[in-house]
C-alpha cells in the first residue's frame, strides 16, 4: 500500500507543490493510501455561498444543478465551486481504514467530515435527491479523509441531517463564543440564516444582560424567524450591500457607538463595507461568509479610514463541533426550527 502525506499532498495533480484545497485538480481514485480513510457518502451539505451560486447558474432547475455538481467533481476530483472557491461537508460511513491511520475511527462509524469538500477527494456515482431549501444533496458515492482531516462522529440524540446542518457551520457559533464578551454590542448580519441563528444564541449568552445583540436579516421572513425565538435585542431586515444605509441604522440603534463585534453570515457578495462601517474603531469584524472578498474588505477599510480587526472565517476552531451541537441542545425553540427546516 502506498504511503500518503498527512496533509494529502500525494493526491494533488495540478499545480504541483500546493495543498489539496488550493489545487485545481486532485486524484480521486478510491484506492486508499496507508494513512487515509475511505467513506461511503450519504449526503453532501454544500456551503451556502456555493449552492446559491450553483442554483442561480442552473436557473433553479434541479436536473441542471445535478449536472453542474457532477461536472465540478469530474473536472477537479473534488467539489470545489470554481466561482466561490468553497465546498461544504459530507456525512457517510467508514468503509476502510489505512493501516498507518492514527485515530479512533472504526469501520462502520457514521461521521460528518469537518473539512471542506473543496479539498476532499470525491466520486459521485449518482445524485439521488436535491434539497435546495437546505443546500443538501443525497448521493451514492465515496470520499477520502486525510490523516489531518477533522471529523465528528454523529451524535445519538438527534437526526443525522439535523446534526449535519449544525456541523456544517460549526465554526461560526464557536468563534462567536470566543469573540463576544459580557456587555458587548454585537451585530450579526444574516442573522436569520442557519449560521446566523446559531451565532445569535451564542452572542446573547456571552454578551449577557448588559450587552446588546442586533439581528440584521436578509429578508422579513428570516428576520421573523429570529424574532420568534427571542434571540436578539433588536431586529430588522436590510440589504447589506447598502453599506451607508446599514451604518446609519446601526448608529441610530447604538447611540452612535456602533458595534464591538460584527459577525457576517451572509451568502451574497459586496457586504464587506456594511460590516466594517457598522463596527466601532478597534472593534472586531468576523467574516464567516465564504462570499467575502479579502481585497474588498482590506482596501475598503483602508479607504474609509476604519481601524478594525478583521478575522477570516476559519471553519475550524477547537471544540467547534460540540459547541454547535450544544446550542441545539440548550435552545429547544432553535432545535425545533432546525428540525423543521433541515431534518
Amino acid at each position: 500500500m502506498k504511503k500518503g502525506c498527512p496533509f494529502g499532498t500525494h493526491r494533488v495533480i495540478s499545480p504541483k507543490g500546493v495543498l489539496p484545497q488550493p489545487a485545481d485538480v486532485i486524484d480521486n481514485t478510491m484506492e486508499i493510501y496507508d494513512n487515509e480513510v475511505l467513506i461511503d457518502v450519504q449526503t453532501l451539505n454544500v456551503d451556502s455561498a456555493s449552492f446559491t451560486q450553483i442554483e442561480k447558474q442552473a436557473g433553479g432547475d434541479v436536473e441542471e444543478i445535478k449536472k453542474i455538481m457532477l461536472g465540478i467533481v469530474a473536472k477537479a476530483g473534488k467539489h470545489k465551486n470554481p466561482v466561490t472557491g468553497s465546498g461544504g461537508m459530507l456525512i457517510g460511513t467508514v468503509k476502510e481504514i489505512g493501516p498507518a491511520y492514527a485515530g479512533n475511527l472504526k469501520v462502520g462509524d457514521k461521521l460528518a467530515t469537518l473539512v471542506s469538500l473543496s479539498l476532499t477527494p470525491l466520486v459521485i456515482e449518482e445524485i439521488t435527491a436535491v434539497r435546495p431549501d437546505i443546500d443538501q444533496v443525497d448521493i451514492k458515492g465515496k470520499a477520502i479523509l486525510f490523516q489531518s482531516g477533522i471529523y465528528a462522529v454523529l451524535p445519538k440524540d438527534m437526526p443525522e441531517t439535523l446534526a449535519l446542518s449544525a456541523l456544517d457551520v460549526a465554526g461560526a457559533p464557536a468563534q462567536t463564543a470566543r469573540l463576544v464578551k459580557s456587555g458587548d454590542t454585537v451585530v450579526i448580519i444574516g442573522g436569520g440564516g442557519k449560521s446566523g441563528l446559531l451565532c445569535l444564541h451564542e452572542a446573547k449568552k456571552r454578551a449577557g444582560v448588559n450587552g446588546k445583540v442586533i439581528c440584521v436579516g436578509g429578508s422579513e421572513k428570516s428576520t421573523e424567524r429570529a424574532r420568534k425565538l427571542n434571540l436578539a435585542d433588536a431586529y430588522f431586515a436590510f440589504d447589506a450591500t447598502d453599506a451607508v444605509g446599514l451604518y446609519n441604522t446601526i448608529s441610530e440603534l447604538t447611540g452612535g457607538k456602533l458595534a464591538d463585534v460584527v459577525i457576517n453570515c451572509v451568502n451574497i457578495e459586496n457586504t464587506e463595507m456594511a460590516s466594517i462601517l457598522a463596527c466601532r474603531e478597534r472593534g472586531t469584524v468576523y467574516f464567516f461568509s465564504m462570499a467575502t472578498s479579502f481585497t474588498k474588505a482590506a482596501l475598503g477599510a483602508e479607504g474609509v479610514g476604519k481601524d478594525v480587526d478583521m478575522i477570516i472565517g476559519n471553519g475550524y476552531c477547537r471544540d467547534h463541533a460540540e459547541i454547535a451541537l450544544q446550542v441545539l441542545r440548550e435552545n429547544a425553540g432553535l432545535r425545533k426550527l432546525f428540525e423543521e427546516m433541515y431534518a
